[in-house]
């Protein structure tokens, strides 16, 4: 058994675990090529792949209290979860709060242990190249993890010219793929379902239901 085909059956366990039994999980190599599965990581042993804990529905509640039994649509941005850490890092990075509050809500949902089949991870779903270029050691910290996504936010909005729009389809898409097609929203379904839907929210909390957008 190698690494890929221990990290597809432990993939397949945690699918089919009930919520409360999850945990952390390492995958390690022995000396003699071995694999180690456990839930504990061990001084000195290279660990090969990680599955991070996901927030259960209770604990994540009690994290975001906002959230539970009411809709975050209709909340100010003073009244969303984790909105001192947003106010920091909006007021770090010269951003609008309501736009990092978009993001995040439709990124993750303010599901701080939010995890996407592609790796993303956190508030902010930052990929890990991205989390290591952004300073971020552990994208699982709220705080961390919203101050790593508004400083990569700050740049694309730099380099699109404080273009919303483009500045938020390449945080979806990759700056690449707006800038080589001649600084326009790419033509991926999920881009073009992306893009309207955190402006969408972003005009809510500015209170602006029209087509002008606050940069």
């Amino acid at each position: 058994m190698d690494v890929e085909r221990a990290f597809r059956g432990v993939l397949l366990t945690l699918c089919i675990l009930p919520l409360a039994a999850e945990a952390d999980v390492y995958i390690s190599r022995t000396a003699d090529g071995g694999i180690i599965i456990s839930n504990v990581k061990r001084a000195g042993r290279e660990v090969q792949r990680v599955f991070h804990e996901p927030v259960s529905v209770p604990a994540f509640q009690a994290a975001a209290p906002a959230l539970a039994g009411r809709d975050e649509k209709s909340m100010t941005v003073s009244q969303r979860p984790y909105a001192q850490e947003v106010s920091q890092a909006a007021a770090s990075n010269d951003l609008p709060e309501a736009l990092l509050h978009a993001v995040i809500r439709i990124e993750s949902g303010y599901n701080p242990s939010a995890l996407s089949v592609k790796g993303a991870a956190g508030l902010m779903q930052l990929m890990p190249d991205t989390a290591r270029d952004m300073g971020v050691t552990n994208v699982w910290d709220p705080r961390s993890n919203i101050q790593g996504g508004a400083r990569y936010l700050k740049q694309l909005m730099v380099m699109f010219g404080n273009d919303v729009s483009l500045a938020v389809a390449a945080y979806n898409a990759g700056p690449a793929a707006v800038s080589k097609r001649g600084n326009v929203i790419p033509p991926f379904a999920e881009t073009r379902r992306y893009v309207p839907d955190v402006l969408r929210d972003y005009h809510r909390l500015l209170g602006d239901a029209g087509t002008a957008l606050a940069n």
